[in-house]
């Protein structure tokens, strides 16, 4: 069958771009998921929302994404209670006097876009977080806007808008080729054989990619990166804020159940561009290593049961940013992928960004600096704010 536009990826990215295309009248849409949607790092994913990043383009692009999960009871027809969306903020903890600096610079850049960015002092932090350990903290930045949504419930209340609007979501439907001809993208070739046809495909496989652009000969610098987390028992409502630390790389939240989440990249992370290759095991070094960070910076936690762990890929790019565009070899191909841990927050106004450049309308937010092709350019574009 033809269709006007292809997705490969029923996460986040995938689901949410479908539908906004839909809106926008795009034709006939196919999104195609190997497994179930969020099957990949979006149902993996730690779930936080922050706009505490530090280039103007993830500033102004998070600012928006808060918009839209701020409203999306509206567009999407699920209330705020059933998507899980919880503003307690977010506390970026700084260890030293250079990262103290570097928070306030931060800061100035959020300010200037009108994000109402707290700069705090221990005592401060001490006096308005009060379970927090401020043992080593030289300063903080506290934004309380910031959150945390439940990852599956957004995707699935995007998926059943798309759906609704006339979008074909298919799960359990691996691709095995993106099928090219004289240089055109002409469709995509399934596990089992068929082939379906589009003059447009969107690739958006998170970690999984990279092996699917390789099928169309194209060499994406986007691999998967081993990230765990673990989640508690359900404790006593006591800590609003997401707690993390760029230096020390944890993040710590509390879910609106009661279940803290909490998470720590590798010390030294692989990088894994064949899905062959993907480890999703537990490990005790990342245990010992969380438990050993959180219950320094809330020792409260100490004694709090463990329910379990998992592991999930980031979608790495050297400079940290989306692959997000056309690609340049092949008419017709485009990629969203490689958020770098921040898929999901960005994923909201990523789509909605990419929907109309996509579709030719002028974007709020100009995605091109993002383009794949930058990596052979040398243009990468700098975010400090990344946790660990």
């Amino acid at each position: 069958m033809t269709y006007e536009l292809i997705i490969i990826g029923g996460g986040i990215q995938g689901v949410a771009t479908a539908y906004e295309l839909a809106k926008r009248r795009a034709g006939k849409i196919l999104l195609l998921e190997k497994t179930i949607l969020t099957g990949g790092s979006t149902g993996s994913c730690a779930a936080g929302i922050r706009a505490q990043f530090g280039s103007e383009f993830n500033v102004r692009l998070m600012a928006r994404s808060l918009e839209i999960f701020e409203h999306m009871d509206e567009e999407l027809g699920y209330t705020k209670e059933y998507l899980e969306l919880w503003q307690g903020g977010y506390l970026v903890l700084a260890y030293s006097g250079k990262e103290f600096e570097g928070l306030k610079r931060n800061a100035e850049v959020q300010h200037r876009f009108g994000l109402d960015t707290a700069i705090l002092s221990p005592e401060e932090v001490e006096r308005d977080f009060p379970r927090v350990n401020i043992d080593g903290v030289v300063g903080a930045t506290y934004h309380s806007r910031d959150g945390h949504a439940d990852p599956f419930r957004v995707t699935f209340a995007y998926a059943e808008a798309a759906r609704k609007l006339g979008v074909e979501i298919r799960e359990w439907t691996p691709v095995s080729e993106i099928l090219v001809q004289n240089g055109k993208v002409r469709g995509v070739k399934l596990q089992d054989g068929s082939e379906e046809y589009s003059d447009r495909v969107l690739v958006t496989a998170g970690a999984w990619s990279t092996a699917l652009l390789k099928t169309a000969g194209i060499d994406l610098p986007l691999w998967g990166e081993k990230h765990e987390i673990l989640i508690t028992e359900p404790w006593e409502r006591v800590l609003g804020p997401m707690v993390i630390s760029f230096s020390r790389g944890f993040y710590i939240q509390q879910r609106p159940h009661g279940s803290f989440i909490m998470g720590l990249p590798p010390v030294n992370p692989e990088h894994w561009y064949e899905p062959e290759e993907f480890d999703f095991s537990s490990s005790m070094d990342f245990l010992m290593r969380m438990t050993k960070e959180a219950t320094h910076v809330l020792p409260f936690l100490q004694g709090v049961n463990i329910v379990r762990q998992w592991a999930g890929l980031y979608e790495m790019t050297p400079d940290h940013h989306h692959a997000i565009g056309p690609v340049d070899e092949v008419e017709g191909l485009w990629v969203a992928a490689g958020g770098s841990g921040h898929g999901f927050m960005f994923g909201p106004a990523m789509a909605e960004q990419l929907s109309k450049w996509m579709s030719g309308n002028s974007m709020d937010i100009d995605l091109t600096p993002l383009a794949p092709g930058r990596f052979k350019k040398g243009a990468l574009v700098v975010e400090p704010a990344v946790v660990g």
